[in-house]
């Protein structure tokens, strides 16, 4: 539920950094910095996740 929360709070500051952006450069870079932190969470569950599933199944 808070996760739901500061998600909704997150997407509500990014709108309005966007709408105040002076540039389209500033624009791409508040994007990438919201997308970027997500990514690299997924890629690092996704590492987790396979290396335990190798680990497991060599056992």
């Amino acid at each position: 539920m808070n996760s739901l929360l500061i998600l909704l709070l997150q997407e509500n500051v990014v709108e309005e950094k966007l709408k105040n952006a002076p540039d389209n450069g500033y624009a791409i870079g508040v994007l990438i910095g919201y997308l970027l932190p997500l990514i690299v969470l997924a890629a690092f569950a996704y590492l987790l996740f396979s290396y335990m599933k190798n680990r497991n199944k060599n056992s």
